[in-house]
């Protein structure tokens, strides 16, 4: 089966073509602005580079959240009209789930994996899971003392994501001791792609993937919906 995976939701863009085992092309960019320009080129030089075309594809995967506004909506845009107009599904994963399978077994062994999204404010996007990555607790927006509570009373916590050095801190104020881990703090999509995989259903017809939006954005639009007044 070919997935091809996108990304934009946090301070990347990513693309991974990924056809059953086999990462036919990977391409992932540090940047947090100007995904919008260059995911879809990206995703045509894959394609390139595999020798395949659109119609070759089997599905489009997507992370859906937690992250960014703009992001999100720039990538699950693109994700939902690639699918739509190549008539395959459009699958979507959470951020938190993909950065978190991203923690080797060795390393998550006995441990409670709290993935942490940063939200640029006061609080984190975040979730636990038990050390064979089955979810703990749903995503949520946490400040330090509901990021304290989340994980209770585990006997060892490891932190992955790229909210993850602030949730320590915020662990750490609350008399919680964690680990970080060395696993990558931002979505993989060849994770994505794997993920996707295993929830492709050719004989159902999935709803087209929503934003896993945890808050209000902080821009809003005026009561008016942006009219001009008369």
């Amino acid at each position: 089966m070919r997935i091809l995976a996108l990304d934009t939701a946090t301070t990347g863009c990513s693309v991974s073509l990924c056809c059953g085992d086999d990462v036919l092309v990977h391409d992932a960019r540090d940047m947090s602005r100007g995904q919008a320009q260059v995911l879809l080129p990206m995703a045509v030089e894959a394609l390139r580079q595999a020798g395949l075309a659109p119609q070759d594809l089997d599905a489009i995967a997507i992370t859906r959240g937690p992250g960014a506004f703009t992001g999100l909506r720039i990538g699950l845009a693109a994700a939902r009209g690639l699918a739509l107009a190549l008539g395959i599904p459009c699958i979507g994963v959470t951020t938190l789930e993909v950065i978190a399978h991203g923690v080797s077994g060795q390393d998550r062994h006995g441990k409670t994996v709290l993935a942490a999204v940063e939200s640029k404010r006061e609080d984190l996007y975040v979730q636990t899971f038990d050390d064979a990555l089955n979810p703990l607790s749903k995503p949520l927006a946490a400040d330090a003392p509901g990021l304290a509570a989340l994980v209770g009373t585990a006997e060892a916590v490891l932190v992955v994501g790229d909210g993850g050095l602030r949730a320590i801190d915020m662990l750490r104020s609350e008399g919680i001791e964690a680990e970080m881990s060395t696993a990558a703090a931002l979505p993989d999509t060849r994770i994505v792609a794997t993920l996707a995989a295993t929830r492709f259903d050719a004989h159902t017809k999935a709803p087209a993937p929503a934003p896993l939006y945890l808050r209000p954005p902080d821009a809003k639009m005026p009561k008016n919906e942006g009219r001009a007044r008369p």
